[in-house]
């Protein structure tokens, strides 16, 4: 039997929260000392991948950052803490949701600094796209972001139509070939 025969058909919320916590240093930091933006996100990107894997079981890639908010900024020396689950599963791809909170180790304050939504392509061994488990939210909470989660894959379909056909019309301008932009 394969890890994909066995992997249940559907997966709850709950089994793919993952959750990372990181203490800011100098190289971390700009000039400010301030977290680098990059630097977060890419402590994003990891968490958001560890619920993407908990839910698939397989290999998966960042396909997009759909959405980031920079709320407030780190500082040197606090506690970075991110948590992530799956907030919806599509056919091949899932949307994760990741919040990040920093924690002043001097006072203990903790405070919501950034909130991010990416997309994750499951893939096979061979390096195709591979079916993901369906979800099954639980909670009034989760619900909302299943549901959410959907319109958000809608406008993005939408806007890389729009992104697509205004490639096509500049390339039809410029004479060249639509796939050689």
């Amino acid at each position: 039997m394969t890890t994909r025969e066995s992997n249940p058909a559907v997966r709850t919320v709950a089994s793919t929260q993952s959750e990372m916590t990181e203490l800011i240093l100098p190289n971390d930091t700009n000039t400010l000392g301030n977290l680098l933006g990059g630097r977060l996100m890419h402590f994003i990107d990891l968490t958001g991948a560890m619920a993407a894997y908990r839910h698939s079981r397989t290999y998966i890639v960042t396909a997009a950052m759909d959405h980031i908010d920079f709320i407030r900024p780190v500082r040197l020396g606090d506690l970075l803490t991110l948590r992530s689950s799956i907030n919806r599963a599509f056919t091949t791809s899932m949307e994760a949701g990741v919040k990040v909170w920093a924690e002043n180790t001097q006072t203990g304050v903790r405070l919501h600094v950034a909130s991010a939504y990416l997309g994750s392509v499951a893939i096979d061994h061979p390096g195709a796209r591979g079916r993901v488990p369906e979800e099954q939210p639980e909670t009034a909470d989760e619900q909302r972001r299943f549901a959410d989660a959907q319109l958000r894959r809608e406008h993005r379909e939408a806007e890389s139509a729009r992104r697509k056909k205004a490639r096509i019309a500049t390339a039809a301008l410029d004479g060249a070939a639509p796939g050689k932009i």
